[in-house]
């Protein structure tokens, strides 16, 4: 069965992800047996808040983002997610609807697993339920951090934290979102980061190059903003 014009087989979208990376070659093709192949444009919705669950979606080319509305309509950008990451998982272990929305950042393909085979497959292969809720745990403690960062943290320190993270210790940064996704990510409006942006690129900590590239040129500056008290 093909993934998608882009693989040659479902297998190839399976070998892509962490958690079944300890199974063997026939392992992971019985695991790609109970997918099938989706392709998504860029803007495309995955799924929505109130969509049944029990699946599990593993992005083999492209972004995602995963976000949530409040009452008012105000987008929450939960997280980013590239090639080899799964979303959908907490749908696997319980009945409810699902909480949020996922949407293609541009032009992507993904495996889809059907939920109730793949658990079957968790009982045969303990090691696969182990590693998903290893990641559910680390996600949990990530999202734990965020609530914690937004509350309490001002947003310098929130910006120098995602800048110097986002650089991945290089002294560039590309945006893997807008932003208006980064926005929402750390808790603040557009036109905030912007201007906060401008006033880091001013005081000589980075420079902006265009909508989604940002030298940093003050490395130690800005970790200095995000250790702040």
């Amino acid at each position: 069965m093909k993934c998608c014009r882009h693989c040659e087989s479902n297998g190839a979208c399976i070998d892509r992800v962490p958690i079944f990376a300890a199974l063997s070659r026939e392992e992971r093709l019985e695991i790609a047996e109970i997918a099938s192949s989706r392709s998504l444009e860029k803007g495309e919705m995955i799924y929505r808040a109130g969509d049944e669950g029990g699946t599990l979606f593993v992005l083999y080319t492209g972004r995602a983002k995963l976000f949530r509305l409040s009452a008012a309509g105000k987008e929450q950008v939960l997280r980013i997610v590239g090639p080899g990451e799964f979303i959908g998982e907490l749908s696997l272990f319980s009945s409810l609807p699902l909480t949020d929305y996922a949407q293609a950042l541009e032009a992507a393909t993904m495996c889809v697993l059907q939920g109730e085979r793949l658990k079957g497959l968790m009982t045969k292969y303990p090691s696969i339920a182990f590693k998903v809720m290893d990641e559910l745990s680390r996600r949990l403690e990530k999202a734990e951090n965020r609530i914690k960062d937004i509350t309490l943290n001002p947003v310098n320190k929130r910006i120098a934290g995602a800048l110097l993270e986002l650089s991945e210790g290089s002294g560039e940064v590309l945006l893997p979102m807008t932003r208006g996704d980064l926005a929402s990510h750390l808790g603040i409006t557009q036109e905030t980061l912007s201007r906060r942006l401008a006033a880091l690129q001013e005081e000589g900590f980075i420079v902006l190059e265009g909508h989604r590239k940002i030298a940093i040129k003050n490395r130690p500056g800005l970790e200095d903003i995000s250790l702040e008290a």
